[in-house]
């Protein structure tokens, strides 16, 4: 019986590293994401506060608005090879 030799692919093995590397980055951007939504949570909570009205009012700091990802961006871009 004779062992079937199949090629190797190159191309898999790079698309699979592709793959991994789209994937850390959307990892890394839901990550900053996050940070930056919290940051926001935390500025409007101290301007809500007494203090933060006033330290917050002198230099015109306004509330900030939280980063929110519309459906149309959500739509996975479609990868061919």
């Amino acid at each position: 019986m004779l062992p079937e030799a199949y090629p190797q692919f190159k191309s898999n093995e790079s698309s699979i590293k592709l793959q991994d590397q789209l994937e850390r980055t959307e990892n890394r951007l839901a990550v900053k994401r996050n940070r930056y939504n919290d940051a926001v949570r935390e500025l409007n909570t101290f301007r809500r506060k007494l203090l933060g009205r006033i330290y917050a009012g002198l230099p015109g700091v306004e509330q900030a608005e939280y980063f929110e990802v519309t459906e149309a961006v959500r739509i996975v871009p479609k990868v061919k090879f």
